[in-house]
Protein backbone atom coordinates (compact mmCIF):
# COMPACT_ATOMS: atom_id res chain seq x y z
CA UNK A 1 0.00 0.00 0.00
CA UNK A 2 1.17 3.53 -0.48
CA UNK A 3 1.35 5.83 2.41
CA UNK A 4 1.58 9.69 2.32
CA UNK A 5 -0.82 12.35 4.20
CA UNK A 6 -2.13 15.20 1.83
CA UNK A 7 -3.19 18.66 2.52
CA UNK A 8 -2.87 19.99 -1.29
CA UNK A 9 -5.05 19.79 -4.34
CA UNK A 10 -3.96 19.69 -7.87
CA UNK A 11 -5.94 20.43 -11.10
CA UNK A 12 -9.66 20.13 -10.57
CA UNK A 13 -9.12 19.31 -6.97
CA UNK A 14 -9.94 16.19 -4.50
CA UNK A 15 -13.17 16.98 -4.00
CA UNK A 16 -14.11 17.70 -7.40
CA UNK A 17 -12.61 14.28 -8.24
CA UNK A 18 -14.70 12.35 -5.07
CA UNK A 19 -17.97 13.94 -6.53
CA UNK A 20 -17.00 12.95 -9.85
CA UNK A 21 -16.79 9.32 -9.27
CA UNK A 22 -19.82 9.78 -6.83
CA UNK A 23 -21.94 10.85 -9.94
CA UNK A 24 -20.21 8.59 -12.57
CA UNK A 25 -21.61 5.83 -10.23
CA UNK A 26 -24.69 6.70 -10.63
CA UNK A 27 -24.87 7.42 -13.96
CA UNK A 28 -23.40 3.57 -14.66
CA UNK A 29 -26.79 2.53 -12.53
CA UNK A 30 -28.94 4.57 -14.97
CA UNK A 31 -27.05 3.59 -18.37
CA UNK A 32 -27.47 -0.58 -16.96
CA UNK A 33 -31.28 0.16 -15.98
CA UNK A 34 -31.92 1.74 -19.71
CA UNK A 35 -30.17 -0.95 -21.50
CA UNK A 36 -32.07 -3.48 -19.03
CA UNK A 37 -35.24 -1.83 -20.01
CA UNK A 38 -34.69 -1.72 -24.16
CA UNK A 39 -33.83 -5.54 -23.62
CA UNK A 40 -36.98 -6.55 -21.76
CA UNK A 41 -39.44 -4.70 -24.14
CA UNK A 42 -37.59 -6.67 -27.18
CA UNK A 43 -37.77 -9.60 -25.15
CA UNK A 44 -41.89 -8.66 -24.65
CA UNK A 45 -41.56 -9.08 -21.07
CA UNK A 46 -42.43 -5.49 -20.58
CA UNK A 47 -45.81 -5.21 -22.47
CA UNK A 48 -49.98 -4.46 -21.54
CA UNK A 49 -51.00 -6.47 -18.15
CA UNK A 50 -54.49 -6.75 -16.91
CA UNK A 51 -55.57 -7.75 -13.75
CA UNK A 52 -58.88 -7.54 -12.15
CA UNK A 53 -60.64 -5.56 -15.20
CA UNK A 54 -57.55 -2.99 -15.54
CA UNK A 55 -55.56 -2.75 -18.01
CA UNK A 56 -51.66 -1.91 -16.61
CA UNK A 57 -49.61 -0.34 -19.56
CA UNK A 58 -45.87 -1.06 -20.10
CA UNK A 59 -45.67 -3.66 -16.71
CA UNK A 60 -43.74 -6.57 -16.05
CA UNK A 61 -44.29 -9.06 -13.41
CA UNK A 62 -41.68 -9.92 -10.90
CA UNK A 63 -41.36 -12.97 -10.96
CA UNK A 64 -41.24 -13.64 -14.54
CA UNK A 65 -38.62 -10.88 -14.37
CA UNK A 66 -36.67 -13.11 -11.83
CA UNK A 67 -36.74 -16.33 -14.05
CA UNK A 68 -35.66 -14.10 -16.83
CA UNK A 69 -32.41 -12.90 -14.84
CA UNK A 70 -31.52 -16.64 -14.62
CA UNK A 71 -32.20 -18.13 -17.95
CA UNK A 72 -30.43 -14.75 -19.29
CA UNK A 73 -27.54 -15.46 -16.66
CA UNK A 74 -27.67 -12.27 -15.37
CA UNK A 75 -27.71 -13.72 -11.53
CA UNK A 76 -26.29 -17.14 -10.41
CA UNK A 77 -29.55 -17.24 -8.16
CA UNK A 78 -32.99 -16.20 -7.17
CA UNK A 79 -31.73 -13.92 -4.08
CA UNK A 80 -29.11 -12.20 -6.28
CA UNK A 81 -31.24 -11.50 -8.93
CA UNK A 82 -33.84 -9.81 -6.10
CA UNK A 83 -31.08 -7.76 -4.88
CA UNK A 84 -30.16 -6.39 -8.80
CA UNK A 85 -33.65 -5.26 -8.93
CA UNK A 86 -34.26 -3.65 -5.53
CA UNK A 87 -30.86 -1.42 -6.28
CA UNK A 88 -32.95 0.06 -9.76
CA UNK A 89 -35.78 0.06 -7.12
CA UNK A 90 -33.50 2.14 -4.63
CA UNK A 91 -32.54 4.20 -7.12
CA UNK A 92 -35.91 5.23 -8.62
CA UNK A 93 -35.54 3.35 -11.96
CA UNK A 94 -38.20 0.92 -11.74
CA UNK A 95 -41.55 1.24 -8.99
CA UNK A 96 -44.46 -0.88 -8.06
CA UNK A 97 -47.22 0.31 -10.65
CA UNK A 98 -49.07 1.67 -7.01
CA UNK A 99 -45.88 2.34 -5.19
CA UNK A 100 -47.43 0.31 -2.39
CA UNK A 101 -44.04 -1.31 -2.22
CA UNK A 102 -41.06 -0.44 -1.51
CA UNK A 103 -38.95 -3.85 -1.40
CA UNK A 104 -39.00 -6.07 -4.77
CA UNK A 105 -40.50 -9.47 -4.05
CA UNK A 106 -40.32 -12.66 -6.40
CA UNK A 107 -44.00 -12.80 -6.95
CA UNK A 108 -46.96 -12.14 -9.09
CA UNK A 109 -46.54 -8.09 -8.97
CA UNK A 110 -46.62 -5.79 -11.06
CA UNK A 111 -43.75 -3.19 -12.00
CA UNK A 112 -42.83 -0.76 -14.18
CA UNK A 113 -39.57 1.37 -15.61
CA UNK A 114 -40.27 4.59 -14.63
CA UNK A 115 -39.17 5.74 -18.21
CA UNK A 116 -42.02 4.13 -19.19
CA UNK A 117 -44.66 6.30 -17.60
CA UNK A 118 -43.48 9.72 -17.39
CA UNK A 119 -42.57 9.57 -13.76
CA UNK A 120 -38.82 9.10 -13.96
CA UNK A 121 -37.11 12.04 -11.42
CA UNK A 122 -35.38 14.76 -13.50
CA UNK A 123 -33.49 16.34 -11.11
CA UNK A 124 -29.87 18.28 -11.94
CA UNK A 125 -28.14 15.64 -12.26
CA UNK A 126 -30.18 13.30 -14.53
CA UNK A 127 -30.37 15.87 -16.51
CA UNK A 128 -26.82 16.57 -17.04
CA UNK A 129 -26.28 12.53 -17.36
CA UNK A 130 -29.16 12.62 -20.35
CA UNK A 131 -28.04 15.63 -22.42
CA UNK A 132 -24.07 13.93 -21.86
CA UNK A 133 -25.71 10.71 -22.87
CA UNK A 134 -27.44 11.81 -26.41
CA UNK A 135 -24.53 14.18 -27.51
CA UNK A 136 -22.10 10.86 -27.33
CA UNK A 137 -24.56 9.20 -28.99
CA UNK A 138 -24.99 11.80 -31.86
CA UNK A 139 -21.10 11.85 -31.40
CA UNK A 140 -20.62 8.11 -32.25
CA UNK A 141 -23.68 7.86 -34.93
CA UNK A 142 -22.09 10.49 -37.27
CA UNK A 143 -18.66 8.89 -37.43
CA UNK A 144 -17.87 10.51 -41.06
CA UNK A 145 -18.16 13.83 -39.74
CA UNK A 146 -17.25 12.92 -35.91
CA UNK A 147 -15.03 15.04 -34.45
CA UNK A 148 -13.60 12.17 -31.95
CA UNK A 149 -10.12 11.73 -33.20
CA UNK A 150 -6.64 10.31 -32.00
CA UNK A 151 -4.68 13.50 -31.00
CA UNK A 152 -1.50 14.04 -28.91
CA UNK A 153 -1.42 17.03 -25.81
CA UNK A 154 1.95 16.77 -24.02
CA UNK A 155 3.39 14.84 -26.23
CA UNK A 156 1.09 11.76 -25.45
CA UNK A 157 -1.17 10.59 -28.08
CA UNK A 158 -5.37 10.16 -26.56
CA UNK A 159 -7.38 8.33 -28.53
CA UNK A 160 -10.82 9.73 -29.09
CA UNK A 161 -10.23 12.62 -28.32
CA UNK A 162 -12.47 16.38 -28.56
CA UNK A 163 -10.85 19.87 -28.76
CA UNK A 164 -12.57 21.94 -26.52
CA UNK A 165 -13.30 24.56 -29.59
CA UNK A 166 -14.66 22.33 -31.94
CA UNK A 167 -16.70 20.43 -29.94
CA UNK A 168 -18.08 24.48 -28.83
CA UNK A 169 -18.31 24.97 -32.23
CA UNK A 170 -20.34 21.08 -32.71
CA UNK A 171 -22.61 22.20 -30.19
CA UNK A 172 -23.76 25.36 -32.06
CA UNK A 173 -24.27 23.90 -35.11
CA UNK A 174 -26.13 20.94 -33.89
CA UNK A 175 -29.04 23.36 -31.95
CA UNK A 176 -27.42 21.76 -28.69
CA UNK A 177 -26.53 25.25 -26.91
CA UNK A 178 -27.31 28.61 -28.56
CA UNK A 179 -24.57 30.99 -27.49
CA UNK A 180 -20.60 29.82 -26.66
CA UNK A 181 -20.44 30.66 -23.25
CA UNK A 182 -23.90 28.32 -22.58
CA UNK A 183 -21.64 25.51 -24.43
CA UNK A 184 -18.50 26.53 -22.70
CA UNK A 185 -20.69 25.82 -19.43
CA UNK A 186 -22.37 22.66 -20.66
CA UNK A 187 -18.49 21.25 -21.22
CA UNK A 188 -17.95 22.16 -17.19
CA UNK A 189 -20.97 20.20 -15.92
CA UNK A 190 -20.29 17.22 -17.92
CA UNK A 191 -17.04 17.31 -16.53
CA UNK A 192 -18.19 18.02 -13.09
CA UNK A 193 -20.49 15.05 -13.03
CA UNK A 194 -17.89 12.76 -14.65
CA UNK A 195 -19.40 12.40 -18.11
CA UNK A 196 -15.92 13.66 -19.56
CA UNK A 197 -12.52 14.92 -18.29
CA UNK A 198 -9.53 16.56 -19.72
CA UNK A 199 -7.02 13.80 -20.80
CA UNK A 200 -4.69 13.99 -18.10
CA UNK A 201 -7.11 15.43 -15.60
CA UNK A 202 -5.43 18.93 -15.36
CA UNK A 203 -7.64 21.42 -16.35
CA UNK A 204 -10.91 22.44 -16.21
CA UNK A 205 -13.59 22.58 -19.70
CA UNK A 206 -12.22 25.55 -21.50
CA UNK A 207 -13.59 26.89 -25.20
CA UNK A 208 -9.88 26.82 -26.29
CA UNK A 209 -7.28 23.95 -27.59
CA UNK A 210 -7.02 21.51 -25.24
CA UNK A 211 -7.99 18.22 -25.27
CA UNK A 212 -10.80 16.40 -23.52
CA UNK A 213 -12.05 12.23 -23.47
CA UNK A 214 -15.30 11.02 -22.26
CA UNK A 215 -15.33 9.10 -18.93
CA UNK A 216 -17.88 7.05 -19.70
CA UNK A 217 -18.70 4.69 -22.77
CA UNK A 218 -22.79 4.45 -22.95
CA UNK A 219 -22.61 1.76 -25.17
CA UNK A 220 -20.61 -0.74 -23.58
CA UNK A 221 -23.11 -3.57 -22.37
CA UNK A 222 -23.11 -3.49 -18.40
CA UNK A 223 -23.59 -6.68 -16.66
CA UNK A 224 -26.16 -6.58 -14.02
CA UNK A 225 -24.10 -7.93 -11.42
CA UNK A 226 -22.44 -4.38 -11.57
CA UNK A 227 -24.80 -3.08 -9.60
CA UNK A 228 -24.14 -5.01 -6.84
CA UNK A 229 -20.45 -4.00 -6.54
CA UNK A 230 -20.13 -0.30 -8.16
CA UNK A 231 -16.46 0.22 -6.72
CA UNK A 232 -15.18 -3.06 -8.05
CA UNK A 233 -14.77 -4.49 -11.80
CA UNK A 234 -16.78 -7.61 -12.10
CA UNK A 235 -14.01 -10.62 -13.18
CA UNK A 236 -13.83 -9.81 -17.34
CA UNK A 237 -16.05 -11.90 -19.33
CA UNK A 238 -13.04 -12.73 -22.17
CA UNK A 239 -11.02 -15.81 -21.90
CA UNK A 240 -8.19 -14.04 -23.24
CA UNK A 241 -7.98 -11.39 -20.46
CA UNK A 242 -4.68 -11.40 -18.58
CA UNK A 243 -6.21 -11.26 -14.90
CA UNK A 244 -8.49 -13.29 -12.70
CA UNK A 245 -9.90 -11.85 -9.93
CA UNK A 246 -10.27 -12.92 -5.86
CA UNK A 247 -12.67 -11.71 -3.08
CA UNK A 248 -11.35 -10.23 -0.57
CA UNK A 249 -13.25 -9.83 2.95
CA UNK A 250 -15.99 -11.46 1.69
CA UNK A 251 -17.67 -10.80 4.98
CA UNK A 252 -16.76 -7.27 5.34
CA UNK A 253 -19.22 -4.37 4.13
CA UNK A 254 -16.53 -3.01 2.10
CA UNK A 255 -16.39 -6.15 -0.40
CA UNK A 256 -13.12 -5.60 -2.52
CA UNK A 257 -11.04 -8.07 -4.74
CA UNK A 258 -7.55 -9.23 -5.86
CA UNK A 259 -6.29 -8.92 -9.73
CA UNK A 260 -4.15 -11.58 -10.56
CA UNK A 261 -2.19 -11.28 -13.63
CA UNK A 262 -2.33 -15.03 -15.79
CA UNK A 263 -0.03 -14.37 -18.43
CA UNK A 264 2.74 -11.40 -19.22
CA UNK A 265 1.55 -8.75 -20.95
CA UNK A 266 4.43 -6.57 -23.06
CA UNK A 267 4.15 -2.75 -23.46
CA UNK A 268 3.94 -3.14 -26.98
CA UNK A 269 0.44 -5.25 -26.72
CA UNK A 270 -0.95 -2.57 -24.54
CA UNK A 271 -0.38 0.20 -26.66
CA UNK A 272 -0.69 -1.84 -30.14
CA UNK A 273 -3.12 0.41 -32.26
CA UNK A 274 -6.87 -0.66 -32.46
CA UNK A 275 -5.88 -3.03 -29.47
CA UNK A 276 -7.91 -4.14 -27.25
CA UNK A 277 -6.89 -2.03 -24.44
CA UNK A 278 -7.91 1.66 -23.80
CA UNK A 279 -5.94 4.63 -21.56
CA UNK A 280 -7.45 6.52 -18.75
CA UNK A 281 -5.66 9.16 -16.72
CA UNK A 282 -6.04 9.69 -12.93
CA UNK A 283 -5.37 12.46 -10.72
CA UNK A 284 -5.53 11.09 -7.08
CA UNK A 285 -5.40 12.71 -3.73
CA UNK A 286 -3.67 11.39 -1.20
CA UNK A 287 -5.21 11.54 2.82
CA UNK A 288 -3.74 11.23 5.78
CA UNK A 289 -4.13 7.05 5.14
CA UNK A 290 -2.55 7.20 1.81
CA UNK A 291 -3.53 6.90 -1.78
CA UNK A 292 -5.66 3.34 -1.51
CA UNK A 293 -3.77 1.04 -4.12
CA UNK A 294 -1.38 -1.38 -4.70
CA UNK A 295 1.15 -2.00 -7.46
CA UNK A 296 2.67 -5.45 -8.42
CA UNK A 297 3.91 -6.71 -11.13
CA UNK A 298 7.03 -6.05 -13.56
CA UNK A 299 7.56 -4.47 -16.98
CA UNK A 300 4.24 -3.32 -17.27
CA UNK A 301 3.02 -3.33 -13.25
CA UNK A 302 -0.44 -3.38 -12.82
CA UNK A 303 -3.20 -2.27 -10.30
CA UNK A 304 -3.54 -5.57 -7.62
CA UNK A 305 -6.28 -4.01 -5.30
CA UNK A 306 -7.95 -0.60 -4.53
CA UNK A 307 -9.44 0.00 -1.39
CA UNK A 308 -12.72 0.93 -2.15
CA UNK A 309 -13.14 3.46 0.34
CA UNK A 310 -9.69 5.16 -0.71
CA UNK A 311 -8.92 8.27 -2.86
CA UNK A 312 -7.55 5.90 -5.80
CA UNK A 313 -11.48 4.27 -5.90
CA UNK A 314 -12.97 7.79 -5.74
CA UNK A 315 -10.54 8.86 -8.65
CA UNK A 316 -12.17 6.17 -10.54
CA UNK A 317 -9.07 3.66 -10.25
CA UNK A 318 -9.77 -0.08 -10.61
CA UNK A 319 -7.95 -3.56 -10.16
CA UNK A 320 -6.40 -5.18 -13.70
CA UNK A 321 -5.47 -1.53 -14.93
CA UNK A 322 -1.93 -1.11 -16.02
CA UNK A 323 0.46 1.32 -15.39
CA UNK A 324 1.66 3.39 -18.35
CA UNK A 325 3.31 6.56 -16.51
CA UNK A 326 3.35 8.39 -13.12
CA UNK A 327 3.87 12.19 -12.98
CA UNK A 328 4.62 12.21 -16.66
CA UNK A 329 7.20 9.35 -16.67
CA UNK A 330 6.58 6.42 -18.52
CA UNK A 331 6.85 3.58 -16.66
CA UNK A 332 6.09 0.44 -18.34
CA UNK A 333 9.67 -1.00 -18.09
CA UNK A 334 9.86 -0.60 -14.34
CA UNK A 335 8.89 -3.40 -11.86
CA UNK A 336 6.35 -2.67 -8.73
CA UNK A 337 8.92 -1.38 -6.45
CA UNK A 338 10.80 1.28 -8.79
CA UNK A 339 7.29 2.83 -8.91
CA UNK A 340 6.04 2.40 -5.48
CA UNK A 341 9.12 4.39 -4.74
CA UNK A 342 8.34 6.77 -7.64
CA UNK A 343 4.66 7.71 -6.00
CA UNK A 344 6.21 7.53 -2.36
CA UNK A 345 8.96 9.94 -3.17
CA UNK A 346 6.87 12.46 -5.20
CA UNK A 347 4.44 14.90 -5.11
CA UNK A 348 1.30 14.44 -3.16
CA UNK A 349 -0.92 14.78 -5.81
CA UNK A 350 -0.48 11.75 -8.14
CA UNK A 351 -1.23 11.76 -11.70
CA UNK A 352 -1.47 8.04 -13.02
CA UNK A 353 -1.97 6.86 -16.62
CA UNK A 354 -3.20 2.90 -17.10
CA UNK A 355 -4.11 1.12 -19.74
CA UNK A 356 -6.93 -0.97 -19.34
CA UNK A 357 -9.07 -3.77 -21.49
CA UNK A 358 -11.96 -2.39 -23.60
CA UNK A 359 -15.49 -3.26 -22.94
CA UNK A 360 -16.84 -2.14 -26.27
Amino acid sequence: MVFASCKEMDGIGNTMQKKAAELERMAEVLVTGEQLRLRLHEGKVVKDRRHHLRTYPNCFVAKELIDWLLEHKEASDRDTAIKIMQKLLDQSIIHHVCDEHKEFKDMKLFYRFRKDDGTFPLDNEAKVFMRGQRIYEKLMMNTETSILATREEEGESFERTLVASELVDWLLAEGEMATREEAEHLGRRLLEHGIMQHVTNKHHFVDGGLLYQFRLNFRRRRRLMELLNERCRTIPESHDSPFCLRKQNPEGSNTSFLSVLKRQVSPEELQTPGGPYIKKTFTIVGDAVGWGFVVRGSKPCHIQAVDPSGPAAAAGMKVCQFVVSVNGLNVLSLDYRTVSNLILTGPRTVVMEVMEEADY
